[in-house]
């Protein structure tokens, strides 16, 4: 008897997943624990590469979703199946997760000189600084601990609004740019496109919320944290802007990108007008 073949959406989703984290979170724990690509647009660009790579190894094997973001507005607006939603997400899920342990294991001894030069105590207040480079928090704690001072820089509100606007404009790309209707040369080179689009999102957007965009890649490596001996801090560093700003927030933008593109964007096309 034959061994039961893992699906191909399967592979896709984990595996593109796993080198977005591991590639986009590895950047982040260098930046910070070395002091090396320190720049805001040094990190972006490892993101963006990232992606552009992860997408074109695995769109042909699962569509290259990598994010449950894209997973519900294709099941919202195009004909994406919706019993698939739950196994592409918890696929996601797993390969995000995947990644933090293994760069844990890479860097963990580098997180932990780095928390004690700095003074902070895992699992306390603080230790946003050191989590960091897992999940996300806002604003960006750039290695040190937030203070009262620094958190002014960007209210809940606010960081709400920027990841429901930069996911909204992650996806009219994608939602655009991978389009049947659009040449196959264009659609060839969407993978790019996705990748430079996260490039200057993250530019923008970084500073502020670390430009999340991805449920999975924030949600999983921060339940990694909490195993990995930050405990409850990594869900009370924002209060509750673990779930509204990283989680909701992303989804709503995907949401309505996906309203815009189907009733602003397509009737546009020649073929939609034609029909």
């Amino acid at each position: 008897m034959k061994p039961r073949r893992i699906p191909n959406w399967f592979v896709g989703e984990f595996l593109g997943t796993f080198i977005v984290v591991f590639f986009g979170d590895g950047a982040v724990c260098v930046s910070v624990t070395t002091g090396a690509q320190t720049g805001i647009f040094e990190v972006a660009i490892v993101w963006g590469l990232a992606i552009a790579i992860a997408i074109q190894l695995t769109r042909s094997l699962s569509g290259a979703h990598l994010n449950p973001a894209v997973t519900l507005t294709l099941a919202t607006w195009k004909r994406f199946p919706g019993r698939r939603v739950l196994p592409y997400v918890a696929t996601q899920m797993l390969g995000a997760f995947t990644a933090a342990a293994v760069l844990y294991g890479i860097f963990g001894a580098a997180i932990r000189q780095q928390e004690l030069a700095s003074g902070i105590s895992r699992g306390n207040a603080g230790s946003e600084a050191s989590a960091m480079v897992f999940a996300e928090y806002f604003p960006s704690p750039g290695g040190k601990a937030l203070t009262p001072e620094a958190r002014t820089r960007v209210s809940h509100t606010a960081a709400v609004g920027a990841e429901i606007v930069g996911t909204a404009i992650l996806l009219i790309v994608i939602l655009g740019v991978t389009d049947e209707r659009k040449p196959p040369r264009l659609r060839a080179a969407a993978p790019y496109s996705i990748g430079l689009t996260v490039t200057l999102l993250i530019s923008v957007i970084g500073p502020l919320t670390m430009a999340c965009f991805n449920p999975a890649r924030d949600l999983a490596p921060r339940i990694f944290t909490a195993l990995a001996g930050w405990g409850s801090w990594p869900f009370q560093a924002n209060g509750i802007g673990w779930l509204t700003v990283y989680v909701l927030a992303p989804m709503i933008g995907a949401f309505l990108a996906g309203a815009i593109h189907e009733r602003w964007i397509v009737p546009g096309y020649p073929e939609a007008k034609r029909a």
